[in-house]
């Protein structure tokens, strides 16, 4: 399991540059949706692989074939 992160970067003109890492999928807006609102205007976006990554979910299942013999 990754961790998540997230890192902010706050330039001498008051932007913020932030990064979230290790959020699969679309989540990454929900994590950061609170804290965006609190900083002001988003300027831009850019989503990275992760975003549109899939949560993989390992799942197990049994199959049962059943053989079908012929009388003759």
């Amino acid at each position: 399991m990754n961790m998540e992160t997230l890192e902010f970067i706050i330039y001498p003109d008051g932007r913020v540059q932030e990064k979230a890492t290790g959020i699969v999928g679309a989540s990454c807006t929900e994590v950061t949706a609170a804290i965006e609102a609190q900083l002001g205007i988003v300027l831009s976006s850019e989503k990275t692989s992760e975003y549109y990554a899939q949560e993989q979910r390992q799942s197990a299942s049994a199959t049962n074939h059943q053989q079908n013999w012929s009388d003759w």
